[in-house]
């Protein structure tokens, strides 16, 4: 008797078919498990901090007694290494706590899915940095872009990014315009934008600022320090004018510094604490210099009447 040479028909399996969502429960259990904290890896450029603070502390506490409750997310990379998601608090707990691995849930996701989830997990933090929104609100909206280009090629790329703006403002819950001003705190050098952070710095004055050159912005962290002064919203939009007239010299930067605010305090004729703890409360504002010139006056009359007596 011939042999059929007709291609076998494979039929989907009647569990397969009608999968209860108890069954797809227990499908995804087996997709949490314990890795080893050495194999798995950072997620690259994660725009948010691992602080040692005191949550830190308390979260060590609670792995150490009860483990890790809610499982951490990663990806299966090509080097069969694992790339951390969600979780990087959890697992520097993990590290500190002492245990050797970390409950992880499995997923399979493209690089730009798996940013987006990240960035996701992350913006549910009670306190979030403007440094950290900055750079996550950038790499989702990147993110955004790249899938809606690959998902729609008639559209072109401006419509691709006004309706990716769109979506991101709708799930954060910023307006477009606002999303934008953390974006360009990108643009700012690490000093400038670490004083934003430290609320050295407001908002939108470092926001235009962010508009100036790398070496501008070094020009102008340079007068700050010698004016022990932040630049106001008017003077960050004056020097942004001034650079893009291609007229925002070192000069110009030093000057704006220099100028008066509305209601700015009087700053103390000197700063070093040990010339201002020997200075009298009863010395007028203002007259401070003139006391400490009295005084070395006074000082080197005496150490002349010495020398004389000592001949």
């Amino acid at each position: 008797m011939a042999r059929s040479n007709a291609p076998k028909i494979e039929l989907t399996a009647y569990d397969d078919l009608f999968q209860t969502d108890e069954s797809r429960a227990e499908a995804a259990l087996s997709k949490i498990r314990d890795i080893p904290v050495s194999e798995i890896d950072e997620f690259p450029d994660h725009p948010f901090k691992v602080l040692m603070d005191e949550d830190m502390e308390q979260l060590v506490e609670s792995i150490k007694r009860n483990g890790v409750m809610t499982p951490a997310t990663v990806r299966l990379k090509e080097d069969g290494r694992y790339e951390l998601i969600s979780g990087h608090r959890r697992k520097k707990a993990c590290e500190l706590a002492g245990l050797e691995t970390l409950k992880c849930e499995v997923k399979e996701l493209s690089r730009d899915e798996a940013i987006i989830i990240m960035v996701e997990s992350n913006l549910q933090r009670s306190t979030i940095l403007p440094s950290e929104k900055a750079f996550a609100y950038k790499m989702r909206l990147e993110a955004m872009n790249r899938q809606g280009e690959r998902s729609d090629l008639t559209s072109s790329p401006m419509g691709t990014k006004l309706r990716s703006d769109a979506e991101l403002a709708e799930k954060v819950g910023e307006s477009r315009n606002q999303i934008q001003r953390y974006i360009r705190l990108t643009e700012l050098v690490p000093e400038i934008l670490q004083m934003v952070d430290e609320k050295q710095i407001a908002f939108r004055p470092a926001v235009e600022i962010s508009y100036l050159s790398e070496e501008q912005q070094y020009t102008l962290l340079e007068a700050m320090q010698y004016s022990d002064a932040t630049p106001s919203l008017a003077q960050a939009i004056k020097m942004k004018k001034f650079m893009q007239d291609g007229k925002l010299t070192n000069e110009v930067i030093q000057s704006i510094m220099e100028e008066e605010k509305p209601n700015q305090k009087e700053k103390p004729a000197f700063r070093d604490e040990r010339i201002t703890k020997l200075i009298p409360k009863s010395v007028p504002k203002g007259q401070e210099s003139d006391f400490v010139v009295k005084a070395l006056e006074f000082y080197n009359r005496h150490l002349q009447r010495q020398r004389s007596q000592e001949r």
